[in-house]
């Protein structure tokens, strides 16, 4: 948008008034820039923005949907406040989720151990040290029961991040929710199920791509006929962010995702608007305010478009990219960690600013350990603050038409391009993260941010700048060692009391249907009926599809 003669003079009398302040004040910097790098200008104006509104901005609930996909957004609800939880045993998390339910969140975010999440039981030697230590621990349908007990499931929401074994853990919360009276058309939730940024990013992987591409097909499929209201995958740009990317190459990497996601179901002969409407996506929210907003008008926007330009859909569902948002977890310093609260707060801030569906806020010890439950509350309480005393949420999307805002929507949509052209030229994301593309850009990344914090050009309060002595964090969240034991012994007793040819029968089952082309969800739902171990199963698969080892 070009200025008037007018203000063009308004303006170049103010940048005169600019050097004269610059030789007396300099700036703090030569120049400023993003996260991204994408340099910052002293002044934004109309001339910085494009002039078509209705194309590129447009209204709340309308396509391209750059200001929210519900036409009303927040004024009618609020974002689902939805904190992960996990640790030790099924008891132990489940009284924790009760506890966050009766403070008043309105969703449940399940954080499995790295046992359960890379397929193994308690009392495999891979677990070893392991069992309930980064999250809750999961061998069988007994362990669900528990952790869910006086939950009602027609009622909550669940989000659950597990990938790699997804098929097992979706199939144990279908068994519970029938267990509880609740038909599988009722539940609703998200599996996390995003293979590929394990690939890239954070490495809790079992199966080789291609196979790991059948299962999530696998899961499309069986959801759209059993499983309507559930979101069968959410399509992650927070660990790829955890990993060190920039916000650009947060956007560009998950929508890249997204789409062999949806290149893979169309081969597997499900139509799009079929299962798109169910397709949702996890992104980080890091400190620099403006950035991560407008980073979330584009991912909205360059998703709405390549779904009904490239892919051709019809139905505005299918069209809208909805998503999940935690606050950055590698943004937290051991150091000082009461800062920690503030620097989540203007985290979820910029979520909420740019349109979050839901929202996980950190808690303040997470840099020392799992968090309290003092910890845990805090948390919550700081989206309940923004939420019902900063009037952020009145009016819909308060950051439209900001010179600074819309200018930034525009070059993070434009350099996110960028990117998807370079990963089309090797062929898509599978091909790419085979070749190592994208986790080279991670690294590169994450070295460059890395010397920018250890020369001081970028202040990291507490722990580069602004030190203290440290002190000593005593009321730190420990897991009892002693819970791996128990585990074992649970597990063990849940062997011993079922009827074990049931057992055999059900994976037999599963291994013909691995072997074969048939969707394998059906026989994995009734082997975790028949009690059948997370271990066991993934381990069916694991014969038949062999196991990924890396680059």
């Amino acid at each position: 948008m070009t200025l008037s003669s007018n203000d063009q003079h308004s303006k170049q009398n103010w940048e005169k008034d600019v050097e004269k302040t610059t030789q007396r004040f300099p700036e703090r910097k030569d120049s400023f820039q993003t996260s991204s790098e994408i340099p910052v200008e002293r002044l934004y104006t109309p001339e910085n923005i494009n002039e078509d509104y209705i194309k590129e901005i447009g209204f709340p609930g309308q396509y391209p949907y750059t200001r929210g996909i519900q036409p009303t957004m927040y004024r009618s609800r609020y974002w689902t406040m939805r904190q992960y939880a996990g640790f030790g045993s099924a008891e132990e998390t489940n009284q924790r989720f009760r506890y966050l339910l009766k403070q008043g969140q309105t969703g449940l975010s399940v954080a499995f151990d790295l046992p359960t999440q890379i397929g193994y039981d308690s009392d495999d030697a891979m677990a070893d040290g392991e069992v309930g230590k980064v999250g809750v621990a999961i061998d069988s349908l007994k362990d669900m029961e528990q952790l869910f007990d006086r939950i009602p499931l027609d009622r909550v929401s669940t989000s659950m991040t597990i990938n790699a074994p997804a098929s097992i853990l979706l199939a144990m919360y279908i068994a519970v929710g029938e267990k509880q009276g609740v038909s599988p058309e009722k539940l609703t939730g998200t599996i996390q199920n995003d293979i590929l940024k394990e690939y890239i990013a954070r490495g809790t992987y079992i199966y080789p791509p291609k196979p790991s591409m059948r299962l999530i097909t696998d899961i499309f499929g069986y959801c759209q006929d059993h499983l309507p209201k559930f979101n069968t995958i959410s399509i992650s740009g927070y660990h790829i962010r955890e990993a060190g990317s920039t916000a650009v190459q947060e956007v560009a990497f998950t929508i890249a995702n997204g789409m062999a996601y949806v290149d893979a179901a169309i081969e597997a002969g499900l139509e799009v608007d079929q299962f798109a409407p169910r397709l949702a996506f996890f992104f980080n929210a890091h400190n620099q305010f403006f950035e991560e907003a407008a980073k979330f008008r584009a991912a909205r926007r360059m998703w709405a478009k390549i779904m009904k330009e490239h892919y051709g859909a019809v139905n505005p569902k299918s069209w809208k990219l909805r998503f999940h948002t935690q606050t950055g977890g590698s943004t937290l310093t051991a150091q000082q960690p009461d800062n920690n609260i503030v620097r989540v707060t203007l985290q979820a801030l910029a979520a909420v600013m740019g349109g979050t569906q839901s929202l996980h806020t950190n808690s303040r010890d997470e840099a020392l350990a799992l968090p309290t439950e003092d910890s845990a509350r805090i948390a919550l309480r700081t989206q309940q603050i923004i939420a019902n005393e900063s009037g952020v949420a009145d009016t819909i999307d308060p950051l439209a038409g900001s010179y600074y805002v819309e200018s930034l929507t525009d070059e993070i949509e434009k350099e996110a391009n960028d990117y998807l052209e370079r990963i089309k030229e090797y062929g898509g994301a599978v091909q790419a993260v085979e070749e190592g593309y994208m986790q080279r850009e991670i690294h590169k990344a994450a070295y460059e941010a890395q010397k920018r914090i250890e020369s001081n050009e970028e202040i990291v309060v507490g722990m580069n700048e602004y030190k203290l002595e440290e002190e000593i964090h005593a009321d730190l969240l420990r897991v009892d060692e002693a819970l791996e034991q128990a585990q074992i012994e649970k597990t063990n007793e849940v062997r011993s009391s079922r009827d074990q040819k049931k057992v055999d029968t059900c994976l037999a089952d599963l291994r013909r249907a691995a072997k074969g082309t048939d969707n394998v969800m059906p026989h994995i739902v009734d082997a975790v009926k028949v009690y059948a171990t997370v271990g066991e199963i993934a381990n069916v698969l694991r014969d038949e599809f062999g196991e990924y080892t890396g680059m």
